[in-house]
């Protein structure tokens, strides 16, 4: 090419790109003129009236704003509802990296209500096993389940989470030897997928089960009992983001599949009843679950966020009444500051009693009834790293529940879309194009790291405690800070629980 071909080029590609460039800076000023008319004649929102085209801003900083701190300016223990230092832990937990860390903690060890757990000069060796046995839920059924891992996946239903997430849990359980809760929204085929132990929780729309007058179905629940991976059934009587309101499933989630294993219409909120329709006192809760049970000849309990502590004491009575045929085989106790998809702010910040007081409320009442060897108790609420389901144990339950933590498992950045079908990370959206993102394969082994990595630190502060496995966690071994330079035992706060025979298979 000689020099006056490339001079004329060079100056053709230059006009072309001028010429687009003031198109471009054309449309542009055309653009911003059509929005500050659209701004100034509106009328719903006053800053954008006041400041049009501008005013807009303020709106995406609003929604930019959870990214921002979450990356730049929030410390590592600073965020809610969960700060960087405990998402980290499950992030490498979940990858199968090295989780020790230099220095020192970033944890501040002296405001009250802080958890500590009390080493003893002489601990467990290394060299301790560190596999649980199975501890048996509902002994007396037709089928009882010997349930192998203390750690498991909370309830979560298909249609609040997507499909691929379905699918990498379902796998995940079965390679972590744990159990998968399906949640209200029913069974879907993606629960099955992966080879899982499964719990099938009945919520207050009964879908799946019921009969669409709020009422059970028996036929279609023998039908999901004879799933041989359903081994546990769960009443759902409340959950810790939102007691005493159903579930919450948008209009924008309710596929036509969703739909159909729901029984509900394609395309329209989907809002459970506040609480069972036939399920109005203690009485009832227990005559429910016998007829489950009965039914399906499998273990079936309830779930329960606790408010009124008295009610804690009509069920056991109920129970003294009717007879221990008549038990639960588990509770599920909840916290308050539980998760969900979509819940009243009203419920979330002032209802329901967190679970650092329900869970030994409820443990130190089946005691004093003396009921505390027939029915299992199993913790959920915000229990995601090691520390948090030792407390746990220690207190009494025995088994942990969590959701958010397998959230995190998943890929999910706390986003905080979960309700608007636009999760990022394809947790809990239905668009396919975000889903993509979401390899099962991938984030099941991540399930399983996860799960296998907790347990293996919950036993190593089990070890430090001098208790040869998580199942040999007391009160004694945890403390909990009163106010600056003291603290107490959980032995001197609540009963000094007996020991209970949590290893019989």
């Amino acid at each position: 090419m000689s020099f006056l071909d490339l001079s004329g080029f060079v100056t053709t590609f230059l006009a072309v790109m001028a010429a687009l460039f003031v198109f471009a800076v054309g449309v542009g000023v055309l653009l911003l003129t059509i929005l500050y008319f659209i701004d100034i004649t509106q009328t719903q929102h006053a800053i954008r009236r006041n400041f049009p085209v501008i005013g807009r801003l303020r709106y995406q900083m609003e929604h930019l704003g959870v990214f921002f701190r979450q990356y730049f300016y929030a410390m590592d223990r600073e965020e809610m509802p969960f700060n960087r230092a405990q998402r980290g832990w499950v992030y490498r937990a979940a990858k199968n990296l090295d989780n020790t860390q230099p220095f020192g903690s970033t944890r501040d060890l002296r405001p009250p209500g802080t958890l500590l757990f009390a080493n003893t000069a002489f601990p467990a060796l290394d060299t301790a096993a560190e596999t649980v046995p199975p501890l048996v839920i509902g002994p007396d059924c037709a089928q009882p389940y010997a349930a192998g891992s203390f750690f498991n996946i909370s309830a979560m239903s298909y249609g609040a989470i997507s499909q691929p997430a379905v699918r990498a849990l379902s796998n995940g359980a079965r390679l972590a030897g744990c159990w998968l809760n399906t949640g209200e929204g029913g069974l879907s085929p993606y629960h099955l997928a992966g080879g899982a132990d499964l719990v099938f929780q009945i919520g207050t729309a009964k879908y799946g089960v019921g009969d669409g007058q709020g009422g059970l179905d028996e036929t279609r629940l023998r039908e999901v009992a004879a799933h041989p991976q359903v081994k546990l059934f769960e009443i759902k009587l409340s959950q810790g983001a939102k007691p005493g309101k159903g579930g919450i499933l948008p209009a924008a989630k309710v596929t036509p599949e969703i739909a159909a294993i729901r029984g509900i219409p394609v395309g329209q909120d989907s809002r459970s009843p506040n609480r069972h329709l036939d399920i109005a006192d203690a009485t009832a809760l227990l005559d429910f679950i016998h007829r489950v049970r009965t039914l399906t000849g499998k273990p079936t309990g309830f779930k329960w966020v606790i408010g009124d502590p008295h009610g804690i004491d009509d069920l056991c009575q109920a129970i003294v009444r009717q007879g221990l045929d008549r038990a639960p085989d588990f509770i599920t106790v909840d916290s308050a500051d539980g998760g969900t998809g979509a819940a009243p702010m009203s419920l979330m910040d002032y209802v329901g009693l967190p679970l650092q007081e329900s869970l030994p409320l409820v443990v130190d009442k089946l005691v004093e009834y003396g009921l505390r060897e027939r029915i299992r108790v199993i913790a959920s609420g915000k229990l995601i790293n090691p520390g948090e389901v030792a407390w746990a144990l220690c207190v009494g339950a025995d088994f942990v529940n969590s959701a958010r933590g397998f959230l995190f498992a998943l890929g999910c950045v706390q986003s905080m879309q979960c309700d608007k079908n636009t999760c990022p990370a394809g947790i809990t959206t239905h668009n396919p194009r975000l889903q993509r993102g979401l390899d099962p394969e991938d984030k099941a082994e991540r399930v399983r790291h996860y799960v296998e990595n907790l347990r293996h630190e919950v036993a190593i502060i089990a070890h430090s405690c001098g208790a040869a496995d998580p199942r040999h966690l007391r009160r004694e071994h945890c403390r909990i800070v009163l106010g600056p330079g003291r603290s107490a035992s959980l032995n001197e706060l609540y009963y000094r629980v007996p020991a209970l025979d949590r290893e019989a298979a």
